[in-house]
């Protein structure tokens, strides 16, 4: 007997082991350094970042992020600029933020309701940052044929 498996099997076989292989390339310590450096030199999110559950939530939109510019890194490659990759994930990127900034919102102490504009700029900052990062090293992998 033969075992039989679809396309949206094998292709979802084939992304998982590509996001396998990109995760290789991140450390658990550049996670931890871009969040201090985003969010814990900030009054505003220092207290926040206290709480090791935000810190886990910030680690899982970076990942997120990281892949999904990975995953788009394609495109750059064959040519398109960086610009018009980025609008080609822009609700996904989007999603990404709006999770963060409301999680933040949400656990935070009520005092980030005032500054809730630049809290929002910041977590633009930070998923914009992984986004990039995982578009170059996407882009490099395709380069070296790694992907």
């Amino acid at each position: 007997m033969k075992v039989i498996t679809t396309f949206v099997d094998k292709r979802r076989e084939k992304q998982l082991k590509y996001e396998k292989s990109v995760l290789r390339e991140i450390s658990i310590k550049a996670l931890k350094e871009k969040v201090k450096l985003y969010f814990g030199s900030s009054d505003l999110t220092s207290s926040l970042i206290m709480h090791s559950g935000i810190e886990e939530a910030c680690y899982d939109v970076a990942i997120e992020a990281y892949l999904l510019g990975a995953h788009f890194s394609k495109f750059g490659y064959y040519g398109e600029s960086v610009e018009d990759v980025k609008r080609r994930c822009i609700k996904e990127e989007k999603h990404l933020i709006d999770t963060l900034y409301n999680f933040m919102l949400y656990w935070g102490k009520g005092m980030e309701g005032v500054y809730s504009e630049s809290l929002y700029y910041l977590c633009e900052q930070y998923v914009e940052s992984w986004w990039m990062e995982g578009f170059r090293k996407g882009e490099r992998r395709h380069k070296l044929r790694l992907h």
